[in-house]
């Protein structure tokens, strides 16, 4: 074999292992906080380049605007507290060109990079005490390929040397080969400490609502006007940031129980539905209160959050075996009959009848009703836009086939409903 293929096998041989050790460095703690990661990836990173000194910027949005914030700052020269500068995202600096273009930059002096280069080296940020000579810097980049941030490491070290030295090709190799890679931990870290952190706020939540759980919880030993009361009371608290909402949670009931009738469900079914009904919405009190009442378009974030009410719901009512149809309702009342509803994406028959019968009647009871960024339609309206759809609704999708052929048979008994309980 040439030597020159055998001293390639054995430079890949080394950085394959360099890779995996950096990754079981990283996964040594795998529910490590986002902080406490970025900070051992910043570790490992110098350490491979020999770097006295490094910046991990992540990338932060709002509107069209973007720029990195660092939030793990290392340096083995001088104690270094977290810096309360950011960086734009774009042309001018070399952090900020890297974020933008993601590309690798490597430079052996900063104050001698040529003038047609579109970046800077800006000492305003530097310690005083402190110089900046070398330099490499690459983008963390997500499986989808967006830059989700920068590592940005400083003065490579020699053995035997006392000054700076250039980062080396290797050491380069190896940084954009595991990039991504760290990118990935990155992504998925941040995604579970916002979830860990949904989730406290979740539990916080919840226990502003134990009253009421505690109550359902020991309805068995009550009266039936007593757990009625109490299942109106938590259906009306969970439409507190509902505007004009009326007696819509009532007709939903009415609604919901006809509709279990024409379907032939015995008649303690069709109390129950009847009854659980109304509690379809009820993960809405779980919802970030400033996403439910933000006027505007959502941002796919917020529009998730909002999704997750079924979720919540579901949460909220399950383990209490008189509102175990309430739980399955709210978990399962926006699926659709063709799969394309959230938050499960089942279909047909998958869904639960009795999420399929609220959802009808929800959604007859919303057209008719007046909200602040609609009229009221009629009956006649309201029947054409179940039954053939409109820009929002896809009727033949959306619904089960056969529970909108009888809703449209017998639709003359729900729009007495409505006269009789409009508000």
């Amino acid at each position: 074999m040439p030597a020159r293929q055998t001293q390639t096998r054995a430079a890949t041989a080394r950085e394959s292992h360099a890779v995996l050790d950096f990754l079981r460095f990283i996964e040594t703690q795998p529910r490590q906080s986002v902080g406490r990661l970025l900070d051992r990836i910043l570790y490992k990173s110098r350490m491979i380049s020999r770097a006295e000194a490094g910046t991990i910027f992540i990338v932060r949005k709002r509107g069209k605007q973007s720029w990195l914030e660092p939030v793990s700052i290392q340096n083995d020269v001088l104690r270094v507290r977290r810096a309360d500068f950011i960086v734009p995202v774009g042309p001018g600096t070399i952090a900020g060109y890297v974020a933008h273009t993601a590309r690798t930059v490597t430079i052996g002096n900063v104050y001698a990079i040529p003038g047609h280069r579109p970046y800077r080296f800006n000492p305003a940020h530097e310690h005083k005490s402190y110089r900046t000579r070398s330099m490499l810097c690459f983008p963390l980049r997500n499986l989808r390929g967006d830059v989700i941030g920068v590592v940005q490491l400083i003065n490579a070290r020699a053995r035997g040397q006392q000054r700076p030295v250039p980062f080396d090709r290797d050491a380069r190799n190896l940084m954009v080969n595991v990039s991504a890679i760290i990118g990935h931990f990155v992504e998925r870290a941040n995604m579970l400490e916002q979830i860990r952190k949904k989730n406290r706020r979740l539990r916080a939540r919840n226990i502003e609502i134990a009253e009421h759980r505690d109550r359902i919880s020991s309805l068995q030993e009550e009266t039936e006007e007593a757990f009625q009361l109490s299942i109106r009371l938590l259906s009306k608290a969970s439409e507190i940031h509902d505007e004009d909402t009326g007696n819509h949670i009532f007709r939903v009931n009415e609604y919901s129980a006809q509709f279990a009738r024409l379907v032939g469900l015995p008649e303690d079914q069709c109390r129950q539905i009847g009854y659980s009904a109304q509690l379809h919405d009820v993960g809405k009190m779980s919802v970030d209160a400033s996403v439910l009442k933000k006027k505007g378009l959502l941002t796919p974030e917020e529009r998730e959050e909002i999704n997750r009410h079924t979720v919540y719901g579901h949460q909220i009512l399950s383990g209490v075996p008189r509102l175990e149809m309430a739980a399955q309702i709210a978990l399962n009342h926006h699926e659709r009959w063709d799969g394309s509803g959230y938050p499960r994406g089942i279909k047909g028959e998958e869904i639960p009848l009795v999420a399929r019968i609220v959802q009808i009647a929800d959604i007859y009871d919303a057209l008719r009703s007046p909200r602040s960024y609609k009229p009221a339609l009629s009956h006649a309206v309201a029947l054409r836009i179940l039954s053939k759809g409109d820009d929002r609704i896809d009727a033949r999708n959306h619904f089960d086939p056969n529970l909108l052929a009888l809703f449209r048979k017998h639709n003359k008994e729900f729009q007495s409903i409505w006269a009789r309980l409009q508000d």
